[in-house]
């Protein structure tokens, strides 16, 4: 008799449980290490994997298709004497700070969470990027992205992948529907007078692809270049299908292409 739907489903190691009142807990069928690796050949990165009190467990593999899309455009783009300059906001980490580092970018990362940020430093030294430009930042974004501005620092690259809910480094509250747009405009301050690209993510109900091409197109207006936005996922081995897991919205310009 041939493998069921729901035989496959319950051939499992680990098993996440959410708790009603918030947070929850893994539970494991057979002993796991504390944490392990993970390489994605495509780009020679390797990750540090552990599954984590709230459910995450330090990659988002449905991302390689970006880390894929903009390795590229750093690579086409960057010169020696002035490599492109990218600036990671909500950086988690650090997949896409590796990323664009191994590419030869100047990255700087900034999350809120001051774990995050060491988690990023660890996954750079896995993939040999221990002495790459990458500046380690552990901050609230906006007020980050302010100070940046204040300081007249300019990057050619803007990541982004902002939260619904979160809490800045001093306990600031971030609501995504309050605080986006302005992180957007503080953000376009930053760009140089040659940008590369802006990405958007997000694992939210509460944006749309098109809504996040509604955004750059009124971002970035008068700059040109094309934007596309759209669902990212994982694809499933054994019927073809595409899991999805979250939507992204790129601006790119046309010069560089």
């Amino acid at each position: 008799m041939g493998t069921t739907r729901a035989t496959l489903w319950e051939d499992w190691d680990g098993f996440y449980h959410r708790s009603d009142q918030g947070g929850g807990r893994w539970e494991f069928r057979r002993e796991l290490p504390e944490h392990w690796e993970i390489s994605y050949e495509a780009l020679k990165l390797t990750f540090k994997i552990r599954p984590t009190s709230f459910k995450h467990t330090g990659l988002f593999p449905e991302q390689a298709v970006n880390w894929d899309w903009f390795s590229r455009k750093i690579r086409a783009a960057g010169a020696p004497d002035r490599p492109v300059s990218v600036l990671n906001l909500f950086g988690y980490t650090g997949a896409a700070t590796c990323a664009a580092a191994a590419a030869g970018a100047e990255v700087c990362h900034v999350d809120a969470a001051e774990g995050m940020v060491r988690w990023c430093r660890e996954n750079a030294a896995l993939s040999g990027l221990a002495a790459a430009p990458i500046r380690y930042i552990a901050d609230d974004c906006l007020k980050f992205v302010r100070r940046e501005r204040k300081r007249g620092r300019r990057y050619d690259a803007i990541i982004m992948d902002p939260p619904t809910y979160g809490r800045g480094s001093s306990g600031e509250m971030w609501r995504l529907e309050d605080s986006l747009w302005e992180l957007l405009e503080e953000c376009r301050a930053l760009l140089s007078d040659r940008p590369l690209f802006f990405l958007i993510n997000a694992y939210t109900a509460r944006l749309s692809p098109t809504v996040v091409a509604n955004l750059l197109a009124e971002l970035l207006a008068g700059r040109g270049g094309t934007i596309t936005a759209g669902e990212v996922g994982l694809p499933v081995e054994h019927d073809g299908k595409v899991l999805p897991c979250g939507i992204y919205g790129r601006w790119e310009s046309l010069a560089q292409s």
